[in-house]
């Protein structure tokens, strides 16, 4: 069954992907790649997106541009935006993938992490959107973008203010732009990964909290070992632009929890500040045991 966007597979599709360095955007360019579509790469991380450059070439993929920039820099997306479209069609399909993540209550959280979650998570997807979607509009030929919001853009995860903030919002940008959207024939994806085994979960700055503690590395640990792998959540994601999916999730503990916070808001909230009160003795363990 054909795609109502236009189409059903990525072969010879232009498709854009933030954070092809590492992670769910390296697995989906690669998975991409493979699939004869053809790329467009950005990541910050120059030597990281060099090699996704090289590895989906050596997939037989063109990869007809690439540039290591900062999302949250309107300039240099900009800038990138202008130098493709100067020289190829309008992209079918855009991914924004790329994201930062930081944890900690709000007593913690530093002014720089609310600002660079809100820039990254948030203002970098709207930086490529209000880039790259227009010409898809003026070329009237459909297409799909994908937002990679979070868990954390769809239930109340303890010590993720900050970046619920960036990923609540994200979502509430997809729902709208689904519907504005459709009479272009531009499909929306909003992704809601859990714990995904990328370099984020591994690096994820846990504000006023020692990662190295025994008792902290325990919980993160078993946080890690919940995670799927970034290919079983490429996977998801084509799966999910092909039949045209509003929410993509990638695991099914995220699906139940969702689905819980739905229809049975008052034991979602009993629920909700039991985990809240676990994360923060499992966050600040007993100096005593230290």
């Amino acid at each position: 069954m054909a795609h109502r966007n236009g189409f059903d597979d990525f072969a010879g599709k232009r498709c854009l992907i933030t954070g092809a360095a590492s992670g769910i955007g390296r697995a989906t360019a690669l998975k991409l790649a493979a699939r004869g579509a053809e790329l467009f790469l950005t990541d910050r991380d120059a030597d990281g997106l060099a090699l996704t450059v090289a590895d989906a070439r050596a997939l037989g993929a063109v990869v007809a541009a690439h540039r290591a920039l900062d999302i949250s820099d309107y300039d240099a997306v900009a800038g990138f935006g202008a130098d493709i479209h100067a020289a190829h069609p309008a992209m079918d399909v855009v991914m924004n993938i790329a994201g930062v993540s930081a944890w900690g209550t709000v007593d913690k959280l530093t002014h720089h992490h609310w600002k660079s979650l809100v820039d990254i998570n948030l203002m970098g997807p709207i930086h490529v959107i209000e880039t790259f979607v227009p010409p898809m509009i003026e070329a009237r030929r459909g297409g799909h973008l994908v937002n990679v919001s979070s868990a954390a853009g769809i239930v109340a995860l303890p010590w993720h203010a900050a970046y619920s903030a960036s990923k609540y919002g994200l979502r509430g940008l997809s729902e709208v732009l689904r519907f504005d959207l459709a009479r272009h024939r531009i499909g929306v994806s909003v992704v809601v990964p859990g714990a995904v085994r990328t370099p984020l979960v591994d690096t994820v700055h846990i504000a006023g909290v020692d990662r190295d503690d025994p008792n902290v590395r325990k919980w993160t640990d078993r946080f890690a070992g919940h995670a799927v792998s970034p290919e079983v959540a490429a996977d998801k994601i084509l799966r999910g632009v092909v039949k045209n999916r509003y929410l993509v999730f990638t695991s099914h503990d995220i699906r139940a929890l969702y689905l819980f916070k739905r229809t049975a808001w008052v034991p979602y909230s009993v629920t909700m500040k039991q985990v809240n009160v676990l994360f923060t003795r499992a966050l600040r363990p007993n100096p005593k045991q230290r």
